[in-house]
């Protein structure tokens, strides 16, 4: 039973997924897609959670470690960039 609502899990997520990449496609402004691409990678870590929970392993949360710190610096990096117009300042 766990199994299905597992299943069914991840494919509303996935499908969310999708929407969120149409989102970071047809973004109105950068602000939107720097927003969905975070969610991109949020819902990725969710996707790699529900995948170890499926196959009942840990093997990957070191990936999930990795895309959350990446993400979160890229986040941001282009925060910093929209503000400023630099990412690394020369000060």
């Amino acid at each position: 039973m766990f199994d299905i609502v597992l299943q069914i899990s991840l494919v509303l997520t996935s499908f969310s997924l999708i929407l969120v990449l149409i989102r970071t496609i047809i973004g109105p402004s950068t602000s939107d897609r720097i927003l969905a691409l975070d969610t991109l990678g949020m819902m990725l870590i969710g996707i790699i959670g529900l995948v170890m929970m499926l196959q009942e392993t840990v093997v990957y949360a070191d990936i999930a470690l990795v895309v959350a710190i990446i993400g979160f610096v890229g986040t941001i990096a282009m925060a910093k960039f929209l503000e400023r117009g630099v990412v690394i300042d020369d000060d």
